[in-house]
């Protein structure tokens, strides 16, 4: 049985991520930073329903040491690290001279330097084995930049570049590097969004709708599987047309 270490599990994109993965037969790390009663239920409910083992564990992944503890669990717990999925990010809206050292600090500790922090502990087991997938969550805004989000589009380009980057040098390895880029998702990220702006980004969504954590996690499972042996170094867009 393989082994998958997913950040920012403990709910939205990385729950259901933990969920398709767990579905496919996947023993589940769930790294949390917060939430830790959310991760753990998570864990019993991968548990009991999917026959897989499953461990939740605190990490901030911005922590260089904290991240290698959680790469360190999966190998130490199942012999392996089979899937890698950077998922942990932090969202912000402000007007670009409202961005304090702080908020960019922050924003790019989390959503983009601890990408590079996970996917280098998960990778020095990776080669030893000569195989292994990673995926990395990014965003639309990523590739084409969001107003008043600039440190928000600023780190997930660069997990954009991150990734192609990484699956150029690791291909020889037998390590598959692939990202997805949600569009406008249902999830929690959107609480501070008012119901104007996001009845505004439905209509401009050509399929009519949000996206769901299960759209973008059924696009993970798919680069993390077999049937994607021969992909690496793609963006994968799932925004319902929003960018064409």
């Amino acid at each position: 049985m393989k082994t998958a270490v997913v950040t920012g599990a403990s709910r939205g994109i990385g729950a259901a991520c933990a969920v398709a993965l767990a579905k496919s037969g996947y023993n589940v790390i769930l790294g949390y930073k917060v939430n830790k009663e959310r991760a753990e239920n998570l864990a019993d409910v991968l548990i009991s329903g999917y026959g897989v083992a499953a461990i939740a564990q605190k990490a901030d992944v911005s922590v260089s040491s904290e991240a290698q503890a959680l790469i360190d669990t999966a190998y130490r717990n199942f012999g392996a690290v089979d899937v890698l999925v950077n998922n942990a990010g932090i969202a912000g809206y402000k007007l670009f001279t409202d961005i304090t050292d702080e908020d960019w600090d922050e924003m790019i500790g989390t959503n983009l330097t601890g990408v590079f922090n996970c996917s280098r502990a998960a990778v020095k087991y990776m080669v030893n084995q000569k195989s292994g997938s990673i995926v990395n969550i990014s965003s639309m805004w990523g590739q084409v930049g969001a107003s008043c989000e600039v440190h928000y589009s600023a780190a997930k380009a660069g997990v954009i570049g991150l990734t192609q980057a990484l699956a150029k040098e690791l291909a020889p390895s037998g390590i598959r590097v692939n990202c997805v880029c949600p569009g406008v998702i249902k999830t929690d990220m959107l609480n501070d969004i008012d119901d104007e702006t996001i009845a505004s980004l439905m209509e401009e969504t050509p399929l009519g709708r949000l996206g769901t954590p299960k759209d973008i996690a059924d696009s993970v499972a798919f680069l993390c599987s077999d049937r994607a042996e021969f992909i690496t170094g793609q963006i994968l867009g799932v925004n319902g047309g929003f960018i064409i």
